[in-house]
């Protein structure tokens, strides 16, 4: 194998950085930038500088600190990025052994542990059956005893070896085997940690709805409901059940940082789903928070139906504001519309930190889209008074901002 000077392996000696997590993140980046790059010429070579990161990097991190998710984030990144460097690489099953068994010390020497991540990746990297095969024989005897005795005592029983074990079974198409070693972890409580490869086992296998049952089992306190959806969701999608699919578990298994990216997701999985169709069941998931809606009814250009849900129920006032300047020309009915709910908003309390500059936002976009659609500003304030004097507070704050504007 061709002799090479990798430049991140310095950087990541142990304990090379402090709490602060910036430093580590940006180094981590330009690690996989440069495996990254080894890979497109020789990817046996970007393989093993791989496995090499993988090796040094929970001893250089471990005094990082975790609590806000960002370095534990860039680990995992790191981790989905490399796995298929390490799999797709074209090597002998002596090699690809050696590279396992240093990956494995690794996970066994994590403290934090940090390469968590990596444990459900263990069958792909094994890559074969056959080595998979070995890895499970070599796991699952440990496991066996370990829940064999604590089935007997009642004790918790614990093995940074499990998920590996699980994963190489899975890929060693040893399914009933798997799933006999899942009953015996289950002693006290069944885990999805565990049963998702049970699951994925009998989905393998065919048995579609036996998968889908064992998955819905597998709910109890603390379960990953989302998760288990998900899983279910993917096998009747797999199976041309669409419909089924969507009624029974698109809401539950989409999960965004958006209701607009949300909305989206379930869009890209189910293109023969009418899109007002889906938005108008997602709000119906969420009762009492209709207005939190608005932006993905109006991305998806239901105007009508935007404007409809920011009155039912509070929606945030600067994404009202945005939404009244932005479309005072194109749209100048909704903008108006989006304008006037922005103002009832505020006089009601809506939203968080509004300060005047918001509320002269607001009127300045409602006073411009009523220009647009041909309607008199004197009509415009008397609109606006009314929805001052109509408000439960007597919107105190709207009318000192806009009383000489409105000539209360």
């Amino acid at each position: 194998m061709t002799t090479y000077k990798w430049q991140f392996s310095p950087r990541f000696r142990r304990n090379a950085f402090g709490w602060k997590s910036d430093t580590p993140i940006q180094r981590i980046k330009e690690a996989l930038t440069e495996i990254k790059a080894v890979a497109k010429k020789e990817p046996v070579l970007a393989a093993e500088g791989a496995v090499l990161f993988l090796e040094k990097l929970a001893p250089a991190i471990e005094q990082v600190d975790s609590s806000s998710g960002g370095i534990g984030s860039a680990v995992n990144r790191a981790i989905e990025s490399l796995v298929p460097i390490i799999a797709k690489a074209d090597v002998s099953r002596a090699v690809r052994e050696k590279w396992l068994g240093r990956l494995f010390d690794a996970l066994q020497e994590d403290a934090m542990p940090y390469l968590e991540y990596l444990e459900e990746f263990w069958g792909a990297l094994c890559v074969t059956p056959e080595t998979a095969s070995k890895w499970a024989d070599y796991l699952s005897p440990t496991l066996t005893t370990m829940w064999d005795q604590c089935a007997r005592t009642g004790e918790y029983g614990y093995s940074r070896s499990t998920t590996p074990c699980l994963s190489a079974l899975y890929v060693a198409g040893r399914y009933e085997e798997l799933l006999a070693l899942i009953a015996k972890s289950e002693y006290r409580h069944k885990s999805w940690h565990n049963r998702v490869w049970g699951a994925k086992a009998l989905a393998a296998a065919g048995k579609r709805v036996e998968a889908i049952q064992y998955a819905e089992n597998s709910k109890g306190l603390n379960a990953p409901l989302a998760a288990i959806a998900a899983f279910c969701e993917g096998v009747l999608l797999e199976s041309g059940f669409a419909d089924e699919a969507y009624a029974r578990y698109a809401v539950e298994a989409t999960y965004a940082t958006t209701n607009l990216a949300t909305f989206k997701t379930i869009v890209k999985k189910y293109p023969g789903k009418p899109r007002e169709t889906i938005l108008r069941d997602l709000v119906a998931s969420q009762p009492g928070n209709e207005g939190k809606w608005f932006a993905a009814a109006k991305d998806a250009g239901f105007f009508e139906l935007a404007i409809e849900l920011a009155n039912r129920s509070p929606s945030d006032p600067p994404t009202l504001i945005r939404a009244a300047r932005d479309y005072a020309v194109a749209r100048p009915e909704f903008a108006l519309a989006a304008g006037m709910t922005a103002l009832r908003g505020i006089a009601n309390g809506w939203g968080y930190d509004i300060t005047g500059i918001d509320v002269l936002d607001a009127y300045a976009a409602v006073v411009a889209a009523a220009g647009a659609t041909g309607v008199d500003e004197t009509v415009v304030k008397a609109d606006v008074r009314a929805t001052i004097e109509a408000s439960p507070g007597g919107g105190g704050f709207v009318e000192r901002v806009l009383g000489r504007l409105l000539e209360i």
